[in-house]
């Protein structure tokens, strides 16, 4: 049997023999494709590394449509009127939450991995879907017969305005399975981030600054999204259930904010650090540090990632970069890290020892 003395000796050669190049890789990067055209947008990941998107469907057309990404192939699911789509959430089932339509008259779908069905709104003139849980309910905003915006939750056969009392122009943004819904809106003074949980709501202050926005939420209530601090700095912030921490910012030059846009169960938190004149760089969060992707990637692949928006219990991660000038979604596929091949190679060395 190997002693501890010949343990840390095959570890300290692995490291010491691994180029730099293959300690920085911790990801393996799928370019997702488009439906036809020259781009593609990644907005959210379920844990069966299925994505949801929206791409250029034909060359030369700006207009978009929403897909879903099945791990091999891109699907089109169509729109409501013939125009554009966004797909910007997708749960379990391989189904779908988002909006189509022209600009201010768009209406929220729900895609049931047939169809897509229309929402409609509040009373008034456009709605947006932007979260969906295993049961087919969906969240969002939707104009009232007034022209207010309102938080929405569909349950499946209605559209129920959820707005928080004394609040307005909310947006709801995320759902999980226990129907409790992420969101934010004003509550009379501030623009602050609030968890609704179907008869409750908790405001979820801000990081000292004056304004908090909620992007997701996790099964376990564990909520990401942005905050003003107490510097007037945008942060990206985890909201544990009890506190929201501020999860800084990667070193860039000049000044930059930083939001929360996708967390798993683990929370883990994925987004973007925007800096400089319209320069973005997508992160992630640990729990303990916030990494810049581009570092945990192949450098050699010529990527720039801009954007991480989703992460599954995987680890798995969607975004947008670019790729040859071109704007791509992408899945980032966490790989062996150098400890866990030692350990692995270890495990046969002791198997052989023992025979």
């Amino acid at each position: 049997m190997l002693n501890k003395s010949v343990f840390m000796l095959l570890i300290t050669t692995f490291v010491l023999t691994a180029s730099p190049t293959q300690a920085q890789i911790l990801y393996n990067i799928t370019d997702l494709g488009t439906l036809g055209g020259n781009e593609s947008y990644a907005s959210d990941i379920n844990n069966s590394g299925h994505v949801a998107g929206w791409s250029r469907y034909q060359p030369g057309n700006p207009e978009v449509h929403a897909f879903l990404y099945n791990g091999a192939t891109m699907k089109d699911i169509g729109t409501l009127d013939g125009t554009e789509s966004f797909a910007l959430a997708i749960n379990e089932n391989g189904q779908a939450a988002g909006y189509s339509g022209p600009v201010n008259q768009s209406h929220a779908f729900f895609y049931d991995g047939t169809t897509m069905n229309d929402l409609g709104t509040l009373g008034g003139s456009e709605s947006s879907a932007y979260g969906i849980n295993d049961s087919g309910h969906v969240v969002g905003w939707s104009k009232n017969s007034f022209g207010d915006s309102r938080a929405f939750l569909y349950d499946g056969s209605t559209m129920s305005d959820i707005t928080p009392l004394g609040w307005s122009i909310c947006r709801a943004r995320g759902i999980n399975n226990n129907r409790q819904v992420a969101g934010y809106g004003y509550n009379g003074s501030e623009n602050h981030a609030f968890l609704y949980g179907g008869t409750t709501v908790i405001d979820l202050g801000t990081l000292g600054g004056s304004d908090s926005y909620a992007f997701a939420i996790n099964e376990i209530g564990q909520i990401t999204g942005s905050s003003e601090n107490s510097l007037g700095q945008d942060r990206a912030f985890l909201y544990d259930g009890v506190d929201m921490i501020e999860l800084g910012t990667l070193t860039v030059p000049g000044t930059s904010r930083s939001l929360g846009l996708g967390i798993n169960d683990s929370g883990q938190v994925v987004g973007r650090v925007d800096y400089g004149s319209a320069q973005s760089l997508a992160f992630f969060y640990d729990g303990n540090m916030m990494f810049n992707l581009n570092n945990l990637i192949d450098s050699s692949a010529g990527w720039d990632l801009i954007e991480a928006s989703g992460i599954n219990n995987n680890g798995q991660i969607t975004g947008h970069g670019y790729i040859d000038g071109l704007r791509r979604a992408y899945i980032l596929t966490p790989v062996p890290e150098p400890a866990t091949i030692c350990l692995l190679a270890l495990g046969t060395i002791l198997v052989r020892k023992r025979r």
